[in-house]
Parts: structure tokens; C-alpha cells; sequence
């Protein structure tokens, strides 16, 4: 009883440290690579926005107001009323 116990605790820690150092290994090779392409993708993304902006229809100097959208939302007055306090020493 005790050897097929001792057993079954070597081989689920022999099998722990295969799939904790195949990760590491797999890691090291799989992560500059997906590294690179998500920045390279986050890079191409930032130079289609610079692109977006710089060719609008504004000339350089020229100032653009956007009006303000109607907010007809009305804030939460019903949370209660306020009440003053004075500090005792």
C-alpha cells in the first residue's frame, strides 16, 4: 500500500516538472515572436490614427470648436439632503 502511494506521488511530481519546464522552454521560443506581432500590429494601428489625423480638411492654424451635445440628463438629486455638521472638541 505504502510503495503504490510513494510511487503515484513521484510520478504526478515527475509529470509537474515535465509541464512546467516544456512551458518555460516553449515559452522562450513562442514569446518574442507573439510579442512582436502584437506590437508590430499596436504600432500599425497608431500609424493609421496619426495618418487620420493629419489628413483632415483643417489647414495648419486653423481652429475647429465642436459644440457641446445637449445633456438633458439631470444629476442624482434624490440621493438625499445635506446635512451640516459642526465639529465638538
Amino acid at each position: 500500500m505504502q510503495q503504490a502511494d510513494l510511487m503515484g506521488l513521484f510520478r504526478t511530481i515527475l509529470i509537474f516538472l515535465i509541464v512546467y519546464y516544456s512551458f518555460r522552454f516553449l515559452a522562450r521560443i513562442f514569446a518574442p515572436i507573439l510579442f512582436k506581432k502584437v506590437v508590430g500590429n499596436m504600432q500599425e494601428k497608431a500609424q493609421q490614427k496619426h495618418k487620420q489625423t493629419h489628413n483632415s480638411s483643417t489647414k495648419e492654424g486653423e481652429t475647429i470648436i465642436d459644440k457641446k451635445p445637449n445633456s438633458n440628463t439631470q444629476g442624482n438629486n434624490s440621493v438625499g439632503e445635506y446635512v451640516d455638521f459642526e465639529e465638538i472638541d
